[in-house]
């Protein structure tokens, strides 16, 4: 009998197995475990080893094969190419098993540096909101006789009482209040008598426009004076002058400028032209009701259309020289600008009115035509009037014409009683 096999240790029967398949084995078992997911290894083999090739097995984890990791492909159109698929993890089975992190649907938002908050503007009050809020400045208080730094330091002062325009003289009583070439040339004047500094008008705009505020050049009287005036005897000679008085202050007797006259028409143009020229950053010119022919003249004459084409003309000129400028008017209501002025002034082609409400008697009249037009311009006497007037938004603007000759007074109290109203 052959003799007992004896037991070499190996109950798997693979020492039947020949050499050379152990290396094959050996050499496509590093491949395989490099490649698991790719092919079935076993499919590839010679029958002979593909016997003892083990099933193959998954390389997932658990969790993986609980939970697929979630489809990220966007939807793509027919004709699109699709993205590539994530790669599969291959674990080592010698090492830690580790799960692949699910990719989130949604990209959560990066955070962004805190930013500031603009700083808020309060709300403007009732009186902020008047697109005007000016007061009026006669030809001789201010600036008569005031050096550079007395000018700005009075604009300044004004801006801090909430004035922010000043309607200053700068003609009235048939002349001028600054040096004009026109003046000297037809009526042989350089000015109103005055000791205003020749760049005072300069500084005013100047400091006021650095302010953020305006100047209106006022245009006081129109084309009234008086005996007072330096070219009162002039226009009698050259006959300048309307026969009669007007009266329409019972304090002071006024003779009217005749605009029919072709030379005293073209004398105003050329003053205005002048004037917008050699102060082209001047915000406005304004006429008060100075323009216009008391009916109580001597004569049953109509001079409404006259004058209605006077200031059309007027306008025009001055447009064509600086066409920035506004060309504004503070007149009586329109029936009583008409009727007893002929200053039809709705069809002068004004680009802003203001109402006179000079007269307590019939303030609520005057207040209705404001309502309808750019404004109000009232009197210290009338500031008891103020909390309607700044609590009204129907009300654009307020004009505030001191009465009592003392305009730093009044624009203090100006203050005061709107601050209280607001």
């Amino acid at each position: 009998m052959p003799s007992k096999k004896e037991n070499d240790g190996c109950g798997c029967g693979c020492a039947s197995i020949p050499f050379s398949v152990i290396l094959v084995l050996l050499g496509l078992g590093y491949w395989g475990f490099r490649n698991l997911d790719k092919v079935n290894i076993s499919q590839h083999l010679p029958e002979p080893v593909a016997k003892y090739w083990p099933k193959q097995t998954s390389a997932t984890t658990p969790d993986t094969q609980s939970t697929p990791l979630p489809d990220l492909t966007p939807d793509l159109a027919p004709d699109s190419t699709p993205a590539p698929s994530q790669p599969t993890l291959i674990t080592d089975s010698s090492a830690p098993q580790v799960t692949a992190p699910e990719t989130p649907k949604n990209t959560p938002p990066i955070p962004q540096p805190p930013v500031s908050p603009e700083p808020s503007t309060p709300p403007q009050t009732p009186w902020e909101q008047k697109e005007i809020r000016g007061i009026y400045l006669s030809r001789y208080q201010t600036t008569n006789n005031a050096d550079e730094q007395t000018i700005r330091n009075r604009v300044r002062y004004y801006r801090e009482q909430g004035v922010n325009t000043l309607i200053h003289g700068v003609w009235g009583n048939g002349c001028t209040m600054y040096d004009s070439d026109v003046m000297r040339e037809t009526l042989g004047y350089k000015s109103c008598p005055n000791h205003f500094r020749s760049e005072w008008l300069d500084w005013l705009i100047d400091e006021a426009h650095k302010q953020g505020m305006e100047v209106h050049a006022y245009f006081e009287k129109g084309i009234k004076l008086d005996e007072n005036s330096p070219i009162f005897d002039l226009a009698i000679t050259k006959r300048w002058i309307v026969p009669g008085v007007d009266k329409t202050y019972p304090d002071i007797d006024h003779y009217l400028l005749d605009v029919e006259i072709p030379e005293v028409e073209q004398f105003f143009k050329q003053i205005l032209v002048e004037f917008v020229q050699r102060y082209p950053d001047i915000d406005a010119v304004q006429w008060d009701d100075y323009l216009g022919y008391h009916d109580d003249l001597p004569g049953k004459v109509d001079r409404t259309t006259q004058l209605t084409h006077f200031v059309r003309e007027l306008k025009a000129d001055m447009k064509a020289a600086n066409a920035n400028v506004s060309f504004d008017l503070c007149h009586h209501n329109p029936y009583w600008g008409k009727e007893y002025f002929a200053a039809d002034w709705p069809n002068w082609q004004v680009d802003r009115a203001f109402i006179q409400a000079y007269n307590d008697d019939n303030f609520s009249e005057e207040l209705a035509y404001a309502e309808q037009y750019n404004g109000i311009a009232i009197t210290d006497e009338q500031l008891h009037h103020l909390d309607e007037l700044v609590n009204n938004d129907k009300i654009e603007s307020i004009l505030l014409f001191p009465s009592a000759g003392n305009p730093e007074e009044t624009a203090a109290l100006f203050k005061q009683l709107a601050s209280e109203d607001l």
